[in-house]
């Protein structure tokens, strides 16, 4: 009976994530687009930090070329964290898009099976989207990582799946309570971590009462680790208390955004806001 259980939660799951390629395959063209957009918000990030020196701006106590890593690195690995957190915190709102909303909440599969079967595909997508402006960034702006650990980088991203599952199942809730803001919602959450976590500059140069906030954000510790990893070189000893404090994160996040969903998943159905559109 547990065989046969589990046997039909791992067909749904990779249904699950084969419809959402799908999904992707049939809007290529949307995808181009996004993938353009990312690309190019990179590139600005970089040829801001290019163009200091030439306002006299140069910051004190560290070379323009540190200052461009810097700014870089946060630029790739915010366009693969944002747009994870993005495509599964909009894992409502593409079932109301395609009109599947009613029918995937009343098959008999689990939700936590749902949601991971998204969460799997976003991950893979996204690693392949910041590889591929990976592949244009780095020669483009000759970006020496020969002394990264790409070890310890590795660690630092497995660590920080579960804590990044679980802010983008926290979100994804919002066009559950709200069908015609929630969306927009997801837009302010992303803006607060883009504020809190340190993506552009360290966090200490926020006011303390939002230095304070972002210790509580899981990609603060992402970003600083794998920037660690990248430009200075850092073992997976030393990275390895920042693992430690983004796995505890998942551990709470994720079962604590499950029972939300299922919560909020619950008085959608019994204020019929399912089907809304907005």
């Amino acid at each position: 009976m547990i065989a046969n259980s589990f046997r039909w939660e791992a067909n749904a799951f990779i249904g699950f994530v084969e419809r959402q390629r799908n999904l992707y395959r049939r809007y290529w063209a949307w995808e181009a687009v996004w993938l353009l957009y990312s690309l190019v918000t990179v590139l600005s990030i970089g040829y801001l930090a290019s163009g200091l020196s030439t306002l006299g701006l140069e910051p004190s106590g560290v070379s323009l070329r540190d200052a461009q890593l810097f700014l870089l690195i946060g630029a790739l690995l915010w366009t693969y964290l944002s747009m994870v957190f993005f495509e599964i915190a909009f894992a409502v709102t593409w079932e109301r898009w395609e009109g599947t909303i009613e029918y995937t909440f009343m098959a008999p599969v689990r939700r936590i099976t749902h949601l991971l079967g998204i969460c799997a595909f976003s991950l893979a997508y996204g690693i392949a989207r910041a590889a591929m402006i990976g592949l244009v960034v780095v020669p483009l702006f000759k970006l020496d990582l020969s002394h990264a650990n790409w070890l310890s980088a590795l660690l630092i991203f497995a660590a920080a799946t579960l804590p990044l599952l679980g802010l983008g199942i926290f979100t994804a809730i919002l066009p559950l309570l709200s069908p015609e803001k929630g969306e927009q919602m997801a837009f302010a959450v992303q803006g607060i971590l883009l504020l809190l976590s340190g993506v552009y500059y360290p966090i200490t140069v926020l006011p303390l009462p939002l230095h304070l906030a972002g210790l509580l954000s899981p990609l603060t510790y992402t970003l600083s680790a794998v920037r660690d990893a990248l430009l200075h070189g850092a073992s997976p000893s030393n990275v390895l208390p920042s693992a430690a404090i983004l796995l505890a994160m998942g551990l709470v996040l994720v079962p604590a955004s499950v029972w939300c969903f299922n919560r909020a998943e619950a008085r959608a159905k019994r204020l019929g806001l399912l089907k809304r559109s907005g």
